[in-house]
């Protein structure tokens, strides 16, 4: 169960963290005092720190130093009275997560405290390579005996140690954080932060901002100085992951950083200095996008100073057992299932699909059926309606209009499964066929879907991803098969 320290002799924020918290699987642990804090510290390490800046006898900022020194990798975000405080700056120059402002706001709250809970677990849940002695538990295992897998793990191996920048190319779903958190565990800057931040799933407008900071009064809402990742991360690794969406203003700075390892924040006009190992990656075709001017070629050649490709689980279909028997344990064991093997039918879909979202596709699909498993035996129908229309003697080889039996079918079951969010799963559903729909009444225009949904074409194309869509295959709806336009894996 994660853990979040709060630091602060104010009782009523105490309490309130304590509330934000109730009913989740976050435990909150209170001090009141620094003494208190280092106690707990040494007794109950916890997964991310809430410190107030201002502490009787010890300041926030003493006591973060203290605790940096006994966790470096903690992350720790401040409690402050006034947005402008100098000293609020300086901790977060010193490697602090972000800070809040009281009164607290709980939404804010409990969003930073999950943000810094996603970072913990990225810097210390390791990642097992094969061959590399005794798996933890816990740990997250990149797995495959391909050659192709094997080539991975041997560049992970050469690049690792040396303080160069790495690009890891592949498509969605393959593997690539995996990838990046394992450079990150076995090179000499592994005691010190890790961050990520996708660059498409933030809007270009703050995508700069949160990458290099900004200057109070440099844009509307600017009603502070920010410090963005790059001087937050300082003597760290930052993950830049799908690199291949960003705009050119904030290829132009990322540029100048891997040039010089200096940048300045939105409407500033002083450089600040960092140290950052970068590691990118991406699922599209950087060289095209050279071609085509969409990327900048200098940007490219210095990102691409040692590539790695991770291979689509298609193109290796030897490993599929082998991650079908690791996930199936894994998520046996910690969805408390008794699951010990899979129906030679249900094997037969499994290895038949083609798996187009790659090892997070199959990761998802395996925990669905497990949600649905009644059984010591994985069955055809625990496995989700996508894959179960195409099963054999189904008569249908894409996926299907969903219809009213299937909706009906669908609910039951996930009544019979006491799920707890069957309202967001129904959407989930629902959004899945409404846009593969909407771009086969396209012919794939996805500026013309983009028109129908109502939304603009950087959204339509976040959630091809997010949905995981291909523009290159049938769809059928109320059974009739459309030009190649899209279709939607599960």
């Amino acid at each position: 169960m994660p853990s979040v320290l709060v630091i602060d002799d104010d009782r009523s924020v105490r309490h309130l963290v304590s509330y934000a918290f109730a009913g989740t699987d976050i435990q909150v642990v209170m001090a009141g005092t620094a003494a208190e804090a280092l106690d707990l510290l040494a007794r109950q390490p916890p997964d991310a720190v809430l410190l107030d800046i201002m502490l009787p006898q010890v300041s926030g900022l003493e006591l973060f130093k203290q605790i940096h020194e006994i966790d470096p990798k903690l992350p720790v975000i401040f409690i402050t009275m006034l947005d402008s405080s100098d000293t609020t700056i300086k901790a977060m120059q010193l490697g602090a997560l972000d800070y809040l402002l009281k009164p607290l706001s709980v939404p804010r709250v409990q969003e930073l405290v999950c943000q810094a809970l996603e970072i913990r677990r990225l810097m210390n849940v390791p990642v097992a390579l094969p061959g590399g002695g005794k798996v933890e538990p816990q740990a997250d295992l990149l797995v495959g005996r391909s050659h192709a897998m094997q080539d991975v793990y041997k560049a992970i191996g050469r690049v690792a140690s040396q303080n160069v920048t790495v690009l890891v190319r592949g498509e969605s779903g393959t593997g690539k954080e995996l990838v990046a958190r394992a450079i990150y565990q076995h090179s000499a800057r592994g005691d010190r932060p890790f961050l990520a931040v996708n660059c498409a799933a933030i809007p270009d407008s703050l995508l700069e901002s949160e990458l290099f900071g900004h200057e109070k009064g440099s844009f509307t809402g600017a009603v502070q100085r920010r410090i963005g990742k790059f001087e937050q991360c300082s003597e760290g690794t930052l993950f830049l992951d799908e690199v291949g969406d960003m705009s050119p203003v904030v290829q132009s700075k990322v540029l100048r950083v891997l040039q010089g390892q200096e940048f300045e924040r939105v409407g500033g006009s002083q450089a600040v200095r960092t140290d950052v190992r970068i590691i990118a990656a991406t699922n599209r075709d950087l060289e095209k996008m050279v071609t085509e001017g969409k990327f900048r070629a200098d940007l490219y050649y210095r990102l691409s100073g040692f590539t790695i490709s991770l291979p689509p689980l298609r193109e290796r279909p030897d490993d599929l057992l082998l991650l079908l028997e690791t996930i199936l344990t894994r998520y046996s064991r910690e969805m408390n299932k008794d699951v010990q093997g899979v129906a030679p039918d249900c094997m037969d879909v499994l290895l038949q699909y083609p798996w187009p979202g790659n090892v997070r596709e199959l990761e998802n699909v395996l925990k669905q059926a497990l949600l649905q498993a009644a059984g010591p035996v994985l069955i055809t129908e625990f496995l989700p309606l996508p894959l179960r229309l195409q099963a054999p003697g189904h008569g249908k080889t894409a996926v299907a209009e969903i219809s009213d039996g299937d909706w009906q079918h669908f609910v039951e079951q996930r009544l019979e499964a006491d799920s707890s969010n069957l309202y967001d799963e129904a959407l989930a559903m629902m959004e899945r066929y409404l846009v593969a729909r909407v771009l086969r009444q396209t012919n794939g225009n996805q500026s013309q879907a983009a028109r129908i949904l109502g939304i603009t074409r950087g959204n339509l194309r976040n959630k091809i991803r997010a949905l995981e869509l291909r523009l290159d295959h049938f769809v059928e709806v109320q059974g009739e098969r459309s030009k190649p336009t899209a279709s939607v894996p599960t």
